[in-house]
């Protein structure tokens, strides 16, 4: 596909990173040379210095014949400029990145009215996941998918848990027979996806699918079902913790909120009348202990240095909060303060990527198997999608036992007539069924691509 990127930044640089990768023709447009020469160095991508709401830098970036634009500078405005020159000029879809929330409370009316296929909010994504983490604090990550009938959770194993030491074809019958699958596992900056004979170990991430009922009774079983948080210290007060907050005063949550401009307390204070703002700096460790820190159930670092979020989240950790999450947009330093014992790390421009990526395979993909969902887990190592079965699906009614798949691929659930299924080598999948599909990295574009056809077909007649 023929791909335009308005804006360098972290996320338009993130975004150039991944589709061209996955070999799509990418053209980035921006107004700095430093950050184009840096991205015609590491990537290969075509850079076009130039205003990306502008005609003539649009049109030497082929946007009259582009099937895509994706417009991420840091204004919301000339994000939707961009769009709406660009779909004048022929370009067959449009997303722009929208971060302001006066602009995406009539996002309807918005999109109709500047020609944009997609709005995408970083922040509110981002808050909306924090939101989740704490709603279940034991899982370092959650991802939902079939709407939310199905859970993918990770948390990092202990030297106490049972489970430890044996292949999982030798797990209890009490874990076998609850409706979940370890279906990944990070050791040692390598993703593994598991069979029979995987032997977990301490401070493996396993990452674990199913029912939610299922998931939860797992985490109950090994000890890792905490208490419901009540009370929420969070440090900086930008766009994820105004969307964050109000989430959280609706889950009838106590949010406590460190910021240190003082213009900035006052316009929360107005927004959010049932949180409490403090006006300070929140990587003084005085300020932490003088407003209790000790005393939260959860510790929130949203501050816009990816080095201090880090730094008073491990702080929050030696202070003995329960569950600590910090945003981090560099991924170099989020195996760092893992290995130190902080998993819940978020990023919103991975969520960007994430969500752009989703598209880009559904706009590729427009005659197979539809693609609901798809995340990057274990730091991108890994995907997990969804997808729906249509006539177009290979082998449909063939156990997967007898199915030839490629390497690093796991059949992780399949939904049937509504009952959520952990597969078995008798299990098949059927038409209309809803797939999640665990893959090593492969870019899998339709569910046929995770069949290998280096192999004899073998079910050439369920075609």
């Amino acid at each position: 596909m023929n791909i335009i990127i308005v804006g360098d930044g972290k996320v338009g640089y993130t975004l150039a990173e991944h589709l061209s990768r996955e070999e799509h023709n990418v053209t980035i447009v921006d107004t700095s040379e430093e950050a184009l020469r840096k991205a015609d160095e590491s990537l290969d991508v075509m850079c076009i210095k130039g205003n990306g709401a502008s005609i003539t830098a649009l049109r030497e970036a082929g946007a009259d014949t582009a099937d895509l634009l994706i417009a991420a500078t840091s204004m919301d405005e000339i994000n939707m400029v961009c769009c709406l020159t660009a779909k004048r000029l022929g370009t067959r879809f449009t997303i722009a990145r929208v971060r302001n929330v006066e602009y995406t409370v009539d996002a309807s009316a918005l999109k109709h009215d500047m020609g944009i296929d997609t709005l995408i909010n970083p922040e509110n994504a981002t808050a909306v996941e924090i939101a989740r983490l704490l709603r279940f604090p034991s899982a370092a990550n959650i991802e939902t998918f079939y709407r939310g009938r199905v859970e993918l959770m990770s948390f990092r194993a202990r030297e106490e848990d049972f489970f430890l030491g044996q292949p999982l074809s030798a797990l209890s019958q009490q874990v076998r027979n609850l409706p979940i699958l370890f279906c990944a596992a990070e050791r040692n900056g390598e993703v593994i996806i598991p069979d029979g004979s995987f032997v977990p170990q301490a401070e493996d991430r396993i990452y674990v699918i199913g029912a939610p009922l299922g998931v939860h009774e797992f985490f109950k079983l090994i000890g890792r079902y905490a208490p419901h948080i009540r009370n929420v210290f969070v440090v900086g007060g930008g766009r994820i913790t105004y969307y964050l907050s109000a989430i959280l005063e609706r889950m009838n949550m106590h949010v406590k909120i460190v910021e240190l401009s003082e213009a900035r307390c006052r316009q929360l204070s107005e927004i959010l009348p049932h949180s409490l703002i403090i006006c300070g700096d929140g990587t003084d460790q005085e300020l932490l202990e003088s407003e209790n820190l000790e005393d939260a159930d959860a510790f929130v670092a949203l501050t816009g240095r990816d080095e201090d979020n880090l730094i008073i989240s491990l702080y929050a950790m030696q202070r003995k909060v329960a569950k600590v999450v910090a945003k981090c947009n560099r991924q170099n330093y989020t195996g760092i303060v893992r290995d130190l014992g902080l998993d819940s790390v978020i990023s919103p421009k991975l969520f960007t990527a994430n969500q752009i990526l989703h598209i880009v395979r559904g706009m590729q993909n427009s005659k197979g198997s539809v693609m609901s969902t798809l995340y990057r887990i274990a730091d991108g190592g890994a995907e997990a999608a969804e997808f729906v079965v249509n006539e177009t699906t290979r082998h449909l009614g063939t156990p997967l036992k007898d199915l030839r798949l490629k390497k690093g691929i796991l059949v992780a659930v399949i939904v049937h007539q509504g009952r959520t299924i952990i597969p078995e080598g008798s299990s098949t999948i059927e038409l209309g069924d809803t797939v999640i599909i665990i893959s090593s990295n492969q870019g899998i574009l339709d569910i046929n691509d995770i069949f290998d056809n280096s192999i004899l077909d073998l079910g050439a007649g369920n075609q």
